[in-house]
């Protein structure tokens, strides 16, 4: 879709959507002072000049919202051209005022937040895209209007405005992706959710919700949607292992006994040793095996623990570094708490190398650990 209207020509006339109103468009008749400026500022060659030209458009037709937009638009896209996203984003918000709808509009706009690394605001204009298409078809049918002729209109304008949709859909995504923090994250994708109904990114959105919902230790919300996604998926692995997760680090009673069952559903539907388990399968698997070990010596079964953890490493190994990185961990603390020293040892010094959150704790814990060798204490 063609994002950038150009003077002359119509003065950029576009073809008007009268049965949809939220899905705005500019249309400016021919033959008015409107138009016969623009087509004047069209005819300007120096970008200086007709930015001043643009300018005084807009003052010179106060009176008329569609002038205003109109010109509006074409300074923001001047100032988007001239490498100034925030003095472009200022001037979409005063076009987006008289044309809320205006799906290009907000597509300009959400390009113009995201070069700016704005998530919130690439939100703001995509949810704000995402409710302006799904009310396309909405209105009452007009007088005058067959059921067949208004279904096909609605039909063609949703066709028209598809790629748009789906522009800001992604870009509303990829702000959830790229945000870290697990009560920002939620917000985004409790706006998401609405403006963008049956997504084809409907999948990742309940891991990253039920991952943030894990951070924030909200385990109601968290089985809402886990529940929700295993009931068409029931085999979904990163939900299993987001629940074994969970569960694992919930302190409630009985929380632990669900860990190990949601981490030893994930080891099973995984088949990290079948002849055709991918690598994806495989850190899975690995990752349960973490969190297996990491629950039975939550359960003081530690012995237990250990061919978990030793499991979890070869499979995690070259694979996911953080997740190998804290499997390592694991193992190291389960020989450490064993008085398995010199093991303990070996694969402490090897942790501590790798980078990650697991570094500090496990530099602390071989300093220990030799502490401990070196009074004669362990194996």
């Amino acid at each position: 879709m063609n994002h950038m209207l150009r003077a002359g020509l119509l003065s950029a006339i576009l073809c008007a959507l009268p049965l949809n109103a939220q899905v705005g468009k500019i249309v400016i008749a021919a033959g008015t002072p409107e138009d016969k400026a623009l087509q004047a500022i069209g005819n300007e060659q120096d970008p200086q000049k007709k930015l001043t030209m643009y300018q005084d458009f807009v003052q010179n037709f106060s009176s008329n919202p569609v002038a205003v937009v109109y010109g509006n638009w074409q300074l923001a896209q001047y100032y988007q051209t001239a490498g100034d996203p925030q003095k472009a984003m200022e001037y979409g918000e005063k076009a987006l005022a008289g044309s809320p709808g205006d799906l290009d509009l907000l597509v300009m706009q959400a390009t113009l937040a995201q070069q700016l690394k704005n998530g919130a605001k690439v939100l703001d204009y995509a949810t704000q895209g995402g409710a302006a298409y799904n009310a396309i078809g909405k209105q009452p049918k007009p007088a005058g209007v067959s059921d067949e002729d208004f279904a096909a209109r609605v039909a063609e304008d949703k066709e028209s405005e598809k790629s748009s949709y789906e522009f800001l859909e992604a870009a509303s995504f990829d702000s959830i992706v790229n945000e870290n923090d697990p009560k920002t994250r939620m917000s985004y994708i409790e706006r998401f959710t609405p403006a963008f109904p049956d997504s084809r990114f409907s999948d990742s959105i309940a891991s990253y919700a039920m991952l943030a919902l894990s951070q924030l230790n909200d385990m109601p919300r968290l089985m809402t949607y886990a529940d929700k996604t295993l009931a068409t998926n029931p085999n979904s692995l990163p939900t299993l292992l987001l629940l074994a997760n969970a569960y694992a680090d919930d302190s409630k009673p009985g929380s632990t006994a669900k860990a190990i069952t949601y981490a030893q559903k994930v080891i099973a539907v995984a088949k990290a040793d079948a002849p055709d388990a991918d690598k994806s399968r495989k850190i899975s698997a690995g990752a349960a095996h973490s969190t297996l070990g990491y629950a039975y010596m939550k359960q003081d079964k530690t012995q237990a623990a250990i061919p978990e953890l030793k499991t979890a490493v070869a499979l995690l190994k070259g694979g996911d570094e953080q997740s190998y990185a804290v499997a390592m961990y694991r193992l190291g603390f389960a020989y450490a708490k064993l008085g398995r020293l010199t093991e303990a040892r070996e694969v402490l010094t090897e942790t501590a190398r790798l980078g990650g959150p697991v570094q500090q704790p496990a530099q602390e814990l071989l300093l220990k650990v030799n502490a401990a060798r070196a009074k004669g204490g362990g194996q």
